[in-house]
């Protein structure tokens, strides 16, 4: 494919913007929309796909690259893996001769990681850094102005609409998922926003008309995109919300924005959320009760309100300015769990998920054990949570946190409450939001092999791993069969008892490896009859299915 510009997406990964495989950011398709209006063909590859193939990168002489990249909360990824500093510079200089751009959050500073201070350094290898909004700033420079670009969507809706094909040059398309900006900015910049968050960089909020998001999604829709998370904001529930740092949410008009996505998307097979703020459950509940209902209305079950809790200690709460205290944020829990909880295809509507953060001034080795009490107090409330995201501080230069944490000082009480966490936590309650037998629809495959891996496009989609030799991208349905501390193994739907490998045969809830084994001397069985003779019954016995070979 000839082309006069080529996109390079490094993946971004901040507190209200995912761009990591299976997602695509906004950054992206509208910089491929400026390029649209200024009437230039664009490619778009992948650092994936670079390191798969690093002749794909060749350079084409006196066209334009942009790179987007940058991560400011650091996660663990299966999808795709954003790009390192060093691989960032490595691509800007491979692309000599033509001219070099780089734009996104790597502006901020960078880091290998959580535990350390993101460093901010000019990007070897890149001629021009795009700041503030990069459509604007590219725009801006391709009609001969500064690299400088200020937000505007009366601008950005347009080149949000006119990049939206950009889509199919993913490497993961139709199965990907189109994070859906709906504002930019963090209502409690007034108050200075919690220490740590680079979302005030932003500034105060500016949300979008639901006109635009409603062209947008239509434009997507067109183009194959059937999966769509309205994430590009830090609290969703105050979209189009008044001032303050608390707004009242709008009922109403969550209600409205969701009508208008299923309206210009009328076959979408996902549409679900990212960030809540708990602090404004706590302030509003009765307009944020009826919010989350509206949302709940319209979207598809499986979401996750993400819930920026960041630690149970209140003097860590107070030295921090985080936005919510453990009973807030509990009190918030149980709403969530009071207006989606409901099971609909078998798995929750919408359930919150709580994000813990080590190193915040103020935090001593008496956090982690408020923290561990406060999980605690969570499950023996017998209310549901999706999953609890711990991570390690990642400060950046211009945050309060960048000089004021303590970096370093509880690693052992980190490790151990994270482990703590996973064994006493999160096991129990993947039992109690994916008990066996539970039908996970549309899994797409990430990862194959002997054991593959899998999940279900959406936002915080569990990990499967299914013990059968899959290719990659395959969809399929999925049993709950057993459950790890992060993740679950599913079995495909049917359950294919002649057909299955002799391994995935004793994954069959009660089924040990001796009756494996006799199972599979004794196939083909004709029915679940002659099943129940040598196994007896099993709790997803509705689900077996006794397909002969010869019918292969």
């Amino acid at each position: 494919m000839s082309a006069n510009a080529l996109i390079i997406d490094g993946y971004v990964d901040e507190p209200a913007c995912l761009g990591v495989p299976p997602y695509i950011s906004p950054y992206i398709r509208t910089v491929a929309g400026v390029f649209a209006t200024h009437g230039i063909e664009t490619r778009y590859i992948t650092i994936d796909q670079i390191r798969e193939d690093p002749r794909i990168l060749a350079p084409i002489p006196g066209a334009i690259a942009v790179m987007i990249a940058g991560v400011t909360v650091p996660g663990k990824y299966l999808g795709g893996t954003p790009a390192t500093r060093t691989e960032i510079q490595q691509v800007g200089t491979r692309l000599r001769g033509m001219d070099r751009l780089i734009a996104g959050p790597v502006g901020f500073g960078y880091s290998r990681g959580g535990g350390e201070r993101a460093v901010r350094k000019t990007i070897a290898g890149f001629d021009h850094f795009l700041s503030g909004s990069p459509a604007e700033a590219l725009d801006s420079w391709l009609s001969g102005g500064a690299t400088q670009g200020d937000h505007s969507y009366s601008r950005s809706d347009p080149w949000a609409v006119a990049g939206s094909s950009i889509i199919r040059q993913h490497p993961s398309y139709p199965s990907i998922m189109c994070e859906i900006e709906t504002a930019r900015g963090c209502a409690r910049e007034v108050a200075g926003g919690c220490s740590f968050c680079t979302e005030p960089f932003y500034g105060r909020p500016r949300y979008r008309a639901i006109d635009g998001i409603y062209d947008e999604i239509s434009a997507l829709s067109a183009a194959g995109a059937r999966h769509f998370r309205l994430g590009r904001q830090p609290d969703l529930l105050t979209f189009n919300a008044g001032p303050g740092e608390f707004p009242r949410p709008q009922p109403d008009l969550i209600g409205e924005l969701f009508r208008a996505v299923r309206s210009a998307a009328p076959g979408l097979r996902t549409l679900h959320i990212d960030n809540i703020n708990p602090g404004t459950l706590a302030r509003h509940e009765e307009a944020g009760r009826q919010a989350l209902e509206e949302i709940v209305r319209y979207h598809t079950p499986g979401d996750v309100a993400a819930f920026g809790m960041e630690t149970a200690d209140p003097i860590v709460v107070q030295r921090n300015n985080l936005k919510a205290g453990p009973d807030e944020v509990m009190h918030a829990i149980q709403i969530v769990n009071e207006v989606g909880g409901d099971r609909k295809e078998g798995i929750p509507e919408l359930l919150p998920g709580l994000n813990f953060i080590a190193g915040l001034a103020g935090e001593t080795k008496n956090t982690f054990f408020l923290n561990e009490q406060f999980l605690a107090r969570v499950l023996a409330s017998g209310l549901l949570v999706r999953r609890v995201n711990i991570r390690q501080l990642m400060p950046f230069e211009g945050t309060r946190a960048y000089l004021d944490n303590v970096l370093g000082k509880h690693a052992s009480q980190f490790r151990a409450f994270k482990e703590h966490v996973r064994k006493n936590f999160d096991l129990m309650m993947l039992k109690r939001v994916f008990p066996v037998g539970t039908i996970l629809r549309e899994i797409v495959i990430e990862e194959q092999g002997a054991l593959s891996f899998g999940r279900q496009m959406g936002s915080y989609p569990i990990l499967a791993g299914i013990p059968i030799r899959l290719t990659k991208r395959t969809i399929l349905d999925a049993v709950v069969v057993d459950h790890g501390m992060r993740s679950i193994t599913a079995l495909p739907v049917p359950v294919e008892v002649n057909l299955l490998p002799i391994p995935a045969l004793k994954w069959i809830p009660g089924i040990s490896p001796t009756t494996a084994a006799r199972i599979s001397g004794a196939r083909p069985l004709p029915g679940l009859a002659a099943f129940h003779a040598i196994a007896g019954t099993t709790p997803i016995d509705q689900l077996l299915s006794f397909t002969y070979p010869s019918a292969q």
